[in-house]
């Protein structure tokens, strides 16, 4: 077996060739080896460990994608009304450098929720990550946007540091317990089965392939309590949702409940690729897209384009899809080539149960804006339900480099 297949034997990541050989070099380097044939690392050795933390760098930042966030945040609240007097659990797999569960937590601290009445387990497959999440030490790439704020109360500047370095403070580190684990190798994980009210895991299936989403999403399933919620990346909801997962609501790719209990307004999947469901399913909920609209549901007009689209999201993601439909439309008849209404029109016809005109409209998004994260992801999706799983792949690749570029790109400013 040569050095790929060990680590992917052993961490479940298709690698790119260059980034193993490029991390095998810096390894080589540092050992003071010449010959590659000197270098063979085997699995569960430091220096296999080592290899590890070169190809898996995580590219993360403090409230990466704010609302999923305020997604969760507000999942969370509704849970504890529930469910008073019991601590809920969150897992954040894979947490990087900590950026993804600290930002979590300072969302609980400033929402007044105690650490008493949510913990959150943070997991990567990289020792040397979980070591530099523990260390709570962040430098401006960590700090992107406008929206600062936040870095004032729960950070300290680093006093070992002449930089731009600062450390995260008290409050939020008790919320999070660091530890290293592999979501496919699952036996270290297995004493938190059931255990999770909400899952945080996203960007990490792009990086397997087929039989790894496969068992990733069953590891999920595992670990997440029946009614839990589980934030994916977009790009990945289509591998969770063959796995056992569906949407929670019609609008909102990344947010995911177990197939058997998502309340979800779309219409059942096209069955090549739904999960099968779990006996004593209840039936799909028809969608409110085939109710006649009332008069008084008609949305209300908005001075602009802008206030269009806001508007055109709060509807659909209400499940007004007439209304939702009607104010894409009016967008559109001030600005024809306005990207994010082709776009809204898409996730709209899919949740009404026209897959076909939800594709012309995303690929006509895609036309007028070739790099729009979520058009990409949802038609990739589409894709994989109309049974084309090239043309799937191709697209969620294109969003894989979009989301990576746009991460260089964020921290440079």
């Amino acid at each position: 077996m040569n050095l790929h297949q060990l680590l992917k034997s052993g961490t479940g990541l298709v690698l790119p060739g260059e980034t193993v050989e490029r991390a095998v070099r810096e390894r080589m380097l540092k050992l003071g080896l010449s010959a590659r044939e000197d270098y063979a690392p085997l699995p569960g050795t430091p220096e296999f460990e080592a290899l590890v933390d070169l190809v898996t760098v995580p590219e993360s930042w403090m409230f990466r994608d704010p609302e999923v966030f305020e997604t969760a945040l507000r999942f969370v609240q509704r849970r504890l009304l529930s469910h008073p007097g019991r601590q809920l659990a969150i897992l954040s797999l894979p947490c990087a450098g900590g950026e993804e569960p600290y930002s979590m937590a300072m969302a609980l601290a400033h929402a007044g929720i105690d650490p008493a009445q949510c913990r959150i387990d943070a997991v990567d497959l990289s020792q040397a990550a979980v070591e530099r999440a523990r260390l709570g030490r962040y430098t401006r790439n960590a700090f992107r946007g406008a929206g600062l704020a936040f870095r004032e109360r729960w950070f300290r500047k680093d006093g070992n540091d002449d930089g731009d370095a600062y450390l995260i403070g008290e409050a939020p580190r008790r919320y999070v317990r660091f530890s290293q684990g592999n979501l496919l190798k699952p036996a270290a994980l297995a004493q938190n089965a059931g255990r999770y009210d909400l899952v945080f895991c996203r960007n990490l299936l792009i990086y397997f392939d087929e039989p790894g989403r496969a068992a990733a999403a069953a590891a999920i399933q595992a670990l997440l309590l029946d009614d839990g919620l589980l934030l994916s990346g977009c790009a990945e909801a289509p591998a969770f949702c063959r796995g056992g997962f569906a949407p929670q609501s019609p609008g909102i790719a990344y947010a995911l409940q177990k197939q058997a209990l998502a309340t979800v307004r779309l219409r059942p999947r096209p069955a090549p690729m739904a999960a099968p469901k779990a006996e004593g399913a209840r039936p799909a909920v028809k969608p409110q897209a085939a109710r006649a609209p009332r008069e008084t549901a008609r949305a209300p007009a908005a001075a602009t384009v802008g206030g269009l689209i806001a508007q055109a999201r709060q509807l659909a993601d209400a499940g007004r899809l007439p209304d939702a439909d009607r104010a894409c439309q009016q967008a559109l008849a001030l600005q024809p080539g306005l990207a994010e209404a082709w776009f809204l029109l898409g996730l709209i016809s899919e949740a009404g149960g026209e897959p076909r005109a939800a594709e012309r409209h995303l690929r006509r998004c895609l036309y007028l804006q070739p790099e729009h994260y979520e058009a990409l992801c949802s038609l990739a999706l589409l894709r994989e339900q109309r049974g084309d799983a090239s043309d799937a792949d191709l697209l969620r690749r294109r969003a894989a480099r979009v989301h990576a570029r746009d991460g260089k790109q964020g921290a440079t400013r």
